[in-house]
């Protein structure tokens, strides 16, 4: 679980594997503090520490993760942004990200804006239902407020902070972004999908549903 608060950025030093599996090393200023089996976002994936040293860990990239993010897209050199996962007692000052990116999506625009900018970001049509005015949504791993909603698009002011601290900065038109919908929203739109399709309500779990299952008996009982 992450908060979409990029705390740096780091750089991909090595891609290698085949097209089903990459592992991939990134030099990170905090890798020294990973240990083996913890979870990072890198750019707004979540994935799972295999292995650290001096100033750098990596990860295996499953193929899902391939086919579904532009992690495959990155090369030596790229920078990406980073976050370790959330702490019990952290304060939560982005909102719940998961690390399990919906989609991808592409920069139509940016423009200046006061002292930051603004970005238009096209996203595919599946996640036009979720994605809502003032709502919350992660772009490559960092939390952003929807600013504007027009089809199939979507606008987000970004701050100074924010494209100093993280990779956005580096935006231009036609850059491909990583995106996760809030998680409420998710759960409220399949609920809501789920209730007008009239789908007929799940039996409820009671003490006899699971006895006639075979669960709470002892081994052996019949």
């Amino acid at each position: 679980m992450f908060t979409g608060l990029v705390e740096t950025t780091g750089r991909v030093e090595r891609l290698s594997g085949r097209d089903d599996e990459v592992r991939l090393r990134v030099a990170a200023p905090f890798a020294r503090e990973i240990a083996r089996g913890e979870s990072v976002a890198v750019d707004g994936v979540c994935l799972t520490a295999v292995g650290r040293g001096a100033g750098w860990f990596e990860a295996v990239v499953s193929p899902e993760t391939l086919s579904r993010t532009t992690l495959g897209l990155r090369a030596k050199g790229d920078r990406v942004n980073l976050e370790r996962s959330l702490r019990t007692g952290d304060r939560l000052g982005g909102h719940i990200v998961q690390g399990h990116v919906d989609g991808v999506g592409v920069v139509e625009r940016v423009a200046p804006e006061g002292s930051g900018r603004r970005i238009v970001v096209r996203i595919p049509g599946n996640l036009e239902d979720y994605v809502v005015l003032k709502g919350s949504i992660a772009v490559d791993g960092v939390s952003l407020t929807v600013a504007a909603r027009g089809s199939r698009r979507f606008e987000a002011a970004l701050i100074p902070e924010t494209l100093e601290v993280t990779r956005l900065g580096d935006y231009a038109a036609g850059t491909a972004v990583n995106l996760e919908v809030d998680m409420m929203a998710r759960y409220v739109v399949e609920y809501l999908r789920n209730h007008a399709s009239g789908r007929p309500a799940a039996a409820p779990v009671t003490r006899d549903h699971l006895a006639r299952h075979g669960f709470g008996k002892k081994d052996g009982a019949r």
